[in-house]
């Protein structure tokens, strides 16, 4: 899975203040991975909270603890374990205290889950989430309830997810679910299912209501989102059998970004995760035509080395993403671009990383995710390589990739001092409660003193100096 601006290891608690219906049941949600995980957790939090669940972060008075998980890495399984190892302790003390593991590790795992060590009571997996109730009730009868079954037409558009630990000004809204692209190295298609794609229309609802709740940004969510493409129902691939009425009523990523962007002009709109196959100069002109739309792009590149973007069955060659990169800024000169790397992937030599070092130093990315290969059980590469290059040669390999980000890093961000941004308070400084903290259009942060600015208007900023990943700026005016 191409990865979004969360870590990959990142966990949260979740809570929301949705009033129970009677039934006076607690229930504590973690979720671990990427913003789609992040976003499900909204989801299940809405459907329990129709079941009469109010959310707690407070582990020790839940009746129901659910972890979202992440199966993305090695590592990320080994911190969800010791988190249901750490749960295991709070149930030897509370009897009645049910467990259940959701997401891509639930799917990819299954029953192995509830045999371990009788710790999990309820596995499951991405496209069930509306089976909970029917499932609690299997678990409330003293059973082990399972369903991992993956859909074809799940999208959980008619869901309005509730907004956990939020900010009250950013917001996620996921436009599709699954994916279709079969990278060796990724349990995604395997965890998820088939990509689909959502309702225009739906998609349209729940940002209105946001706005209307207050929320000043949406970050638009999928595996792939620019393949996204609604022609009244049904998987991407099937267009070919859409009657020609509904092929030429099709709505695709660049046409739903112009629709919201037009919809809601006052609202900020970012999108996540693109990918090289199937980005278009057309959502870049889209980018470009709205001030709305912010001006940044992860677009993962996992590699620069056509031999192993080969082996990891990346329909991109490094010259055709060099290629996209050159249009791309032509389009918007001063567009932030983030990227993911994997490195040391099977049979990775020092020639293929060098190509990789050349080819961030081409970019010059703004930030990105960097990783060591981890075999992932299932995946054609866990399956068909040998997982060959010593950990130490990864471990270097990656110091040396994350030392040149920082560089492009700086240098990225030194390029925006003496610049007039637009930035959106989000909140408090990290380090000053007297400063905001807030992001410009470029997905960078920026930090500036209060005075009589407020959480969520956006302020012009006069960026004065700058740190290796922060703008320090004056702030000049409300804009909005």
């Amino acid at each position: 899975m191409e990865k979004t601006m969360d870590a990959a290891l990142q966990g949260t608690l979740i809570e929301t203040t949705q009033p129970h219906l009677g039934l006076h049941k607690k229930v504590a949600i973690e979720s671990y991975g990427c913003a789609m995980n992040f976003s499900d957790s909204e989801i299940v939090a809405s459907i329990l909270a129709q079941e009469g669940y109010d959310t707690t972060q407070n582990l020790h008075e839940a009746d129901l603890i659910l972890i979202n998980t992440c199966s993305i890495r090695d590592k990320a399984e080994q911190t969800v374990r010791k988190r249901l190892a750490e749960f295991n302790a709070i149930k030897k003390k509370n009897k009645s205290l049910k467990v259940g593991v959701l997401g891509c590790m639930a799917e990819r795992l299954k029953q192995n889950l509830l045999e371990e060590e009788k710790i999990v009571d309820m596995v499951v997996g991405p496209d069930a989430y509306k089976d909970i109730p029917n499932l609690l009730k299997e678990v409330e009868q003293g059973r082990n309830a399972v369903n991992v079954l993956l859909s074809k037409e799940e999208t959980y558009g008619d869901i309005s997810p509730v907004r956990l630990s939020s900010n009250g000004i950013s917001a996620y809204v996921s436009i599709t679910r699954g994916c279709d692209n079969m990278c060796t190295f990724c349990v995604v298609p395997f965890t998820r299912g088939r990509e689909r794609s959502r309702d225009p229309e739906s998609i349209l609802s729940e940002i209105q209501a946001l706005w209307e709740q207050g929320f000043k940004e949406v970050t638009l969510l999928g595996q792939n989102v620019d393949s996204y493409l609604w022609y009244g129902g049904g998987l991407k691939k099937d267009f070919v059998k859409a009657s020609e009425m509904q092929q030429a009523t099709a709505v695709d990523f660049a046409q739903l970004l112009d629709k919201v962007a037009t919809a809601v002009p006052k609202m900020r709109f970012r999108f996540s995760t693109s990918n090289p196959q199937d980005m278009t100069m057309d959502v870049v002109g889209i980018m470009a035509k709205h001030h709305n739309i912010c001006k940044h792009i992860h677009l993962p590149v996992q590699s620069g080395s056509d031999r192993i973007l080969k082996l990891m069955n990346r329909q991109h060659t490094a010259a055709e993403y060099r290629a996209l990169i050159d249009q791309i800024k032509n389009a918007i000169p001063l567009i932030a671009i983030s990227q993911d790397m994997i490195t040391g992937f099977p049979s990775e030599t020092e020639d293929d990383h060098q190509q990789t070092l050349d080819l961030m130093d081409y970019v010059q990315y703004d930030y990105g995710y960097m990783y060591a290969y981890s075999e992932r059980p299932g995946t054609a590469a866990g399956k068909n390589m040998e997982d060959d290059v010593p950990e130490s040669v990864k471990k270097r390999r990656l110091t040396e990739i994350i030392e040149r980000q920082s560089i492009h890093s700086k240098i990225n961000t030194e390029r925006h001092v003496g610049l007039l941004e637009e930035v959106l308070i989000e909140g408090d400084s990290k380090r000053s409660d007297q400063h905001w903290m807030g992001r410009n259009l470029y997905n960078q942060v920026v930090v500036f003193p209060k005075e009589h600015y407020k959480k969520g208007d956006t302020v012009q900023v006069r960026i004065d100096s700058c740190t290796s990943g922060t703008l320090i700026g004056t702030p000049i005016q409300l804009l909005l």
